[in-house]
């Protein structure tokens, strides 16, 4: 990501948890980590941010509705309903609703439980 690149602050997010589950016991080395799924919905002209990376937060992402806009090295490739893109250890990122329709996303990753 280009140090000269400006993210515009977090505006016009909602994120509802949807389901967790813990993965201690389900997996062995997985204790105190868990499955997350949450819902974001993007209004026009949202952005999440800052960027973030995921490392040792990896998950996947699959959009419902809307376009949802991925900055990451530098490009900004726009995903619409029925795709998604990976997040590991080597993403470094930030979103945003570039089109008029309200975007939704679905996230599942794995994280570190409280």
């Amino acid at each position: 990501m280009s140090d000269e690149q400006v993210v515009p602050e977090n505006r016009g997010v909602t994120v509802e948890d949807l389901a967790t589950v813990d993965l201690t016991g389900e997996i062995v080395g997985m204790t105190g980590r868990g499955l997350r799924m949450r819902k974001f919905t993007m209004e026009p002209g949202a952005v999440w941010g800052p960027p973030h990376d995921h490392v040792g937060r990896p998950g996947t992402v699959y959009i419902l509705r809307g376009t949802i806009t991925d900055h990451r090295d530098g490009v900004a490739t726009d995903y619409g309903p029925g795709v998604g893109w990976p997040e590991d250890r080597h993403t470094l990122h930030w979103l945003e609703n570039r089109g008029a329709e309200t975007a939704v996303e679905i996230s599942v990753d794995i994280v570190t439980l409280d």
